[in-house]
């Protein structure tokens, strides 16, 4: 195998990983504002699914490997609110709930905090469709 070029074998004969990420980043070079606070909270979103597998799977270095991974998603969601805007606020507390739903569920290993703090993102994620969407059709 290629050390620049890898590919994962899949039904379609594979991927190649290296026009992919080609693609991932002028995607992430691109997007607007808004567009990369989506992009984060889909990230978040999809790690947390991964430690919840990882939880159904007993695989607590992959739990906590990926909590993390959101964590530090929604610590940097947290360092570059705007206080100049009044949601701001609202935005910092929903975050922070966030945080310590994955931080407990990360100690305790537990599957309802995990699923709480999922339907928190997928809430988070939904409404900011809904912004992008609304200020494209402006």
């Amino acid at each position: 195998m290629a050390p620049l070029i890898q590919t994962i074998e899949g039904t379609d004969g594979g991927i190649n990983m290296a026009g992919y990420n080609s693609y991932a980043n002028n995607r992430i070079q691109t997007a607007s504002q808004s567009e990369l606070t989506l992009m984060l909270y889909e990230g978040a979103i999809k790690f947390t699914n991964i430690a919840k597998m990882g939880l159904e799977e007993k695989n607590f270095e992959k739990v906590n490997t990926n909590i993390q991974k959101a964590e530090r998603i929604y610590e940097h969601l947290l360092m570059t609110l705007d206080p100049k805007y009044k949601v701001a606020k609202d935005f910092e507390n929903v975050y922070r709930c966030i945080l310590q739903l994955l931080l407990d569920a990360n100690l305790k290993k537990d599957k309802e905090k995990l699923e709480q703090a999922l339907g928190y993102m997928r809430e988070m994620r939904d409404t900011w469709k809904e912004v992008i969407h609304a200020s494209k059709t402006k």
